[in-house]
């Protein structure tokens, strides 16, 4: 076998491979893509969960700021 004839097949067996990675990620898209990677979604807060956090923020503030907390 020539070095060319061993390369080319090599060649087509690695396409071969990352067309079957491509199938088994669940995925139609080119293996020169890049690596398959799922969006993050941004989380979401209610206002009623922003003004809890807010009020308990406030508390922790108003207890750092009181004169019986710096005494400890």
């Amino acid at each position: 076998m020539s070095l060319e004839t061993i390369l080319s097949t090599i060649d087509a067996e690695i396409v071969r491979l990352q067309q079957a990675r491509a199938l088994l990620a669940g995925s139609n898209a080119k293996p020169a893509d890049g690596p398959l990677v799922p969006k993050k979604r941004k989380r979401r807060m209610s206002a009623e969960a922003r003004e809890r956090i807010a009020e308990a923020q406030r508390k922790r503030w108003a207890a750092q700021k009181s004169p019986t907390a710096k005494s400890a």
